[in-house]
């Protein structure tokens, strides 16, 4: 026998709060009340088979009835007579669905942050309707998130750190923690001019509501000694902001990019050459660097499947870029150096060579084990020496 019991009924008013549709009323001013409740009562049969513990659910259901209302219905049996039993369950207001469940403090919490919100930034009560139980979280701190959203509209796209906004009892460890909320509030409350809609995500909020970011780096190491940029004889291992590698042009013929930080300290000098440590996933700090796009551009990552996504990526920014020991022969004359890719790729790269393809196939349909790749530094120096002199 499956009856609808009180908790059951809670459950369902629960349900209503956790979808926050009961605090989103308190904006709204939708009345979804009277509200009648799923209730399953006993059949005809039961009534029969089972009366003493249809008359034990009854009264149940009735002691509980201090915030629902029962519709009875009359019923005449042959054998028992004629009784009552509950046919409908009803939550006539908002109050006695909050009182249900325990949660009348906690809308008059809400209710508190929507008239502040009114008063201050009625642009974002939106975001309270969409998102009432998240306001519920952060409501100790939500006068701070308000006066952010005040401050940022005064001064739209500030070009100034997060950590140089001066607001009294703000800091910017908690801007940068709340970055998520505060980016879905400048989009309610801002007028879409003042937003970068090409950038999205926690990465991007700085540039997408025009504060300055951190500079985008890139290290270098000049391989050729003639063309040193600092006037030492030490190791040109340089970092520099995106800014100014983009406007150095340096004249070179051949740019090597490896991802592995060994690999790239070792590079042995090449005429005419220099080395970037690479970022894996993401070329952000090198797309826009136009005299890139004139040099040969040979890209060395792992021979395995991420290896060749990320030189896919890479031809995105840099068509003509080439890929450099990631080839067959170079794999299989390693082969007692093979490793296993805890995570494979498996999806289709459009911008690989024939060749190049071959191998990515080959890898990622586990032609010649499971899962199997070669780690770049795995691969010997003499066999990076005989590859530079090929070139």
């Amino acid at each position: 026998m499956t009856w609808t019991t009180s908790a059951e009924l809670k459950a369902q008013v629960q349900k209503l709060w956790d979808r926050g549709i009961l605090l989103s009323t308190v904006i709204s001013g939708e009345d979804i009340f009277p509200r009648r409740m799923t209730l399953k009562g006993p059949d005809s049969r039961e009534l029969s088979d089972s009366f003493p513990k249809v008359r034990d659910w009854i009264a149940r259901i009735s002691r509980a009835a201090k915030q629902y209302r029962i519709e009875w219905r009359n019923i005449n049996h042959r054998i028992l007579g004629a009784n009552k039993i509950p046919a409908e369950i009803w939550i006539d207001s908002l109050d006695d669905a909050l009182a249900f469940i325990g949660k009348r403090l906690a809308a008059e919490q809400f209710a508190a942050l929507v008239a502040l919100t009114r008063k201050h930034q009625p642009k974002l009560l939106p975001w309270l309707v969409k998102r009432p139980l998240r306001a519920l979280e952060l409501a100790e701190e939500w006068p701070r998130f308000l006066e952010i959203v005040t401050w940022l509209l005064k001064q739209p796209r500030p070009g100034i750190y997060l950590r140089q906004i001066d607001l009294p009892g703000i800091h910017s460890k908690f801007i940068e923690g709340n970055r998520g909320v505060l980016g879905e509030l400048f989009d309610y409350a801002l007028p879409p001019e003042e937003i970068n809609g090409t950038v999205t995500g926690a990465g991007g909020f700085c540039r997408r509501y025009g504060f300055r970011d951190k500079p985008l780096r890139v290290r270098i190491r000049i391989l050729d000694p003639k063309l040193a940029l600092l006037p030492t004889e030490t190791d040109q291992d340089i970092t520099l902001t995106q800014a100014t590698f983009t406007k150095l042009n340096i004249p070179v013929t051949k740019v090597f990019i490896t991802e592995n930080e060994i690999n790239f300290l070792a590079f042995p000098q090449v005429p005419h050459a220099m080395v970037i440590f690479g970022a894996g996933y993401g070329f952000e700090n090198l797309a826009t660097v136009e005299w890139l796009r004139e040099r040969n551009i040979y890209y060395w990552g792992d021979i395995d499947t991420h290896g060749f996504a990320i030189l896919n990526q890479l031809r995105g920014f840099f068509p003509r870029a080439a890929s450099f020991l990631m080839d067959q022969h170079t794999f299989l004359e390693h082969r007692a150096l093979w490793g296993v890719e805890p995570s494979p790729e498996t999806g289709i790269l459009t911008r690989l060579t024939t060749v190049e393809s071959t191998l990515y196939d080959q890898l990622r349909k586990n032609e010649w084990d499971h899962q199997v790749r070669l780690e770049q530094e795995k691969i010997g120096f003499e066999w990076l020496t005989e590859a530079l002199e090929r070139i």
